[in-house]
């Protein structure tokens, strides 16, 4: 991209404000999410013991907010200050991070495009990994219930994966009342009822296989997300392209920025 540099060079505020409040909405948002991430650590204790978070084998979603929450703490932080300073090492560290992110989400969608198979049985893999730790922690159980729950579906291709949970096990050696059953999300709900019964999924297993129809869901739900993608392409594609947007928005209005901050520059210089 060419940018014209004039005799009587000077940063353009517009620019200058426009990508300050840009930014001022992903640091702001960062905080809220950082909060939200310190708080819901705290109320389950990790904060004064973060063994805790090696403990847990699957997913812990709060991590993922957190993560979330530190980029876009980073970035609107950068962002904000490089403008108002008209600091171009801080313009050029948020313009090339966004250009990364942007550069990954491409790479990822057009690999996971590419190597369907592959990206079908890490998922498999993540989802029963989960499943492993399921009563661990009560923010991914609230999560898989969700999912289960929204798509109808149980298990990642089935009822029988919730075998990898020492709970819901059939083995002769559990001892746990949830033996051979499934969680209260893979139920399909009675409109009768106002009360969840978190024990419907009780011994639902031990029957054949032909009963479980009336009682649970019976399609895996990666296969409910497969089936989930295609009728609802054209909102998965708008939201990726209006990120995109954001974000190549954000990329020009800080190359512009760094254009005319340097223009100035070499202007004083002579």
């Amino acid at each position: 991209m060419h940018y014209y540099r004039y005799s009587n060079a000077e940063v353009s505020c517009w620019y200058k404000y426009l990508l300050f409040s840009y930014n001022i909405v992903f640091w702001l948002a960062g905080v809220a999410f950082l909060a939200a991430g310190l708080w819901a650590w705290s109320e389950k204790g990790v904060l004064s013991d973060l063994t805790k978070v090696t403990g847990l084998h699957g997913l812990d979603p709060v991590v993922l907010v957190l993560v979330v929450g530190i980029v876009m703490f980073t970035l609107g932080f950068a962002g904000c200050v490089g403008a108002l300073r008209e600091n171009i090492c801080l313009l050029k560290f948020f313009c090339g991070a966004i250009m990364f992110i942007f550069l990954l989400e491409l790479a990822v969608a057009v690999l996971a495009f590419l190597f369907q198979d592959w990206v079908r049985d890490r998922v498999k893999e993540f989802f029963e990994n989960n499943i492993k730790s399921y009563r661990d922690d009560i923010d991914l159980q609230n999560l898989i219930d969700s999912l289960q729950k929204i798509n109808h579906c149980c298990g990642a291709q089935g009822p029988d994966d919730w075998d990898f949970n020492i709970y819901f096990n059939c083995s002769s050696e559990s001892k746990s009342r949830e033996k051979c059953g499934v969680p209260f999300s893979c139920c399909i709900p009675d409109p009768a009822q106002k009360v969840v019964n978190t024990q419907c999924g009780y011994d639902v297993r031990k029957k054949n296989k032909s009963q479980w129809d009336d009682q649970i869901f019976v399609k895996g739900c990666i296969l409910a997300l497969e089936a989930w993608l295609p009728r609802n392409i054209y909102i998965v594609a708008g939201v990726f392209i209006a990120i995109s947007l954001l974000q190549i928005f954000g990329i020009f209005l800080a190359r512009t920025l760094i254009s005319d901050i340097e223009a100035v520059k070499a202007g004083n210089a002579f």
